[in-house]
């Protein structure tokens, strides 16, 4: 596939057919005003080392090379490829919770704008893992399989919201089976799966769910996040989430199933509160974790052509400057211009 970097450098071949308009304009001029001091022909005839064919063939060799320097300027490129690259590192499942208790501000700013920041600045510290993100709340989706791709990673999380799964309430089972699902079948990297909850409206099977990633060699972080007090749950509007009775809804963090599923999950139970204290003990963590090499098909850009236009251009400067307006008695026998 061929493209141009910056194509916006194409406009400036439009000066070609205007310098082209002006030079032509210029030959009728002076052919004209040549008129006024008798016939073209014999006053040729008086002129025999002027050449107006070396001087057609010198500007358009000037105007070759402008359009070369234009093409250099907006960068043509050809090609794209796939290459298999080692990275040296670890795989990394993030499942946030996306439910509407998460929006609650007993942590600020809020349970799920904490817990982007933590996996925003996790992710930043990455350097060859791989890492693929799972939303849920009622249910689970896959947002992004695992990959090297870390600015997609925080793309994705940063339009996290409660939004991003219809299906409310907290099935912390099937975010584990979900996020377990996209691990490598390899033995050797370590493999990390960091559940970020606040446990509320737990469904059962968590444990067991966390146990069977264990057995396969994943190792479970829970960051829980909210307090055991919690607050009121904000729907917009300046209101909050009501009961039947139209009392309001208090959600309280529940710490005690966070705690089994770390447990079950052979990691650590993290309590998130208003400092980077989780953050840091996490990454620390993480970073125990053993390396492998993974291999990961990384994309590479266009292979750059500048360098075929710009010998064009330069080839088309030194003809210009060899090719003499007057003609050149020594080459008269090749006969290459009139």
């Amino acid at each position: 596939m061929f493209r141009f970097a910056s194509p916006i450098y194409l406009y400036l071949l439009t000066l070609v057919p205007l310098m082209t308009a002006v030079y032509l304009y210029m030959q009728y001029r002076t052919r004209q005003q040549l008129k006024k001091f008798g016939d073209i022909d014999l006053m040729r005839s008086l002129m025999p080392d002027v050449s107006p064919l070396r001087r057609h063939v010198k500007f358009g060799l000037l105007m070759f090379a402008l359009a070369m320097l234009c093409f250099v300027l907006a960068r043509p490129q050809y090609g794209t490829r796939n290459e298999e690259v080692k990275r040296s590192g670890i795989e990394v499942a993030i499942a946030v919770d996306v439910s509407n208790s998460m929006l609650c501000a007993d942590v600020s700013p809020n349970r799920l704008e904490k817990s982007k920041m933590i996996v925003s600045k996790l992710v930043e510290q990455f350097d060859q893992d791989k890492v693929g993100l799972v939303a849920f709340a009622g249910s689970a989706i896959t947002l992004l399989p695992m990959t090297s791709d870390y600015v997609s990673a925080k793309m994705f999380l940063d339009q996290l919201n409660p939004a991003t799964v219809s299906m409310q309430g907290t099935n912390m089972s099937e975010a584990i089976l979900r996020a377990t699902a996209g691990f490598s079948q390899k033995d050797a990297v370590g493999k990390a799966l960091i559940l970020i909850t606040d446990a509320e409206d737990n469904e059962p099977g968590a444990v067991e769910a966390a146990k069977q990633a264990r057995d396969a060699g994943i190792q479970i972080f829970v960051l829980s996040v909210g307090t055991p007090q919690g607050g009121p749950i904000p729907m917009g509007g300046g209101e909050f989430k009501k009961d039947l009775s139209g009392n309001v809804v208090t959600t309280k963090l529940n710490e005690q199933i966070g705690q089994e599923i770390a447990r079950a999950g052979g990691g650590m139970y993290i309590h998130v509160d208003q400092t980077d204290l989780a953050q840091s003990l996490l990454g620390k963590e993480i970073e125990k974790m053993q390396k492998a090499d993974i291999s990961a098909s990384m994309y590479s850009a266009y292979d750059e052509q500048f360098v075929a236009v710009a010998i064009l251009l330069l080839l088309a400067l030194v003809a210009e400057m060899c090719i003499m307006e007057r003609q050149n008695h020594w080459f008269n026998k090749f006969k290459l211009f009139g």
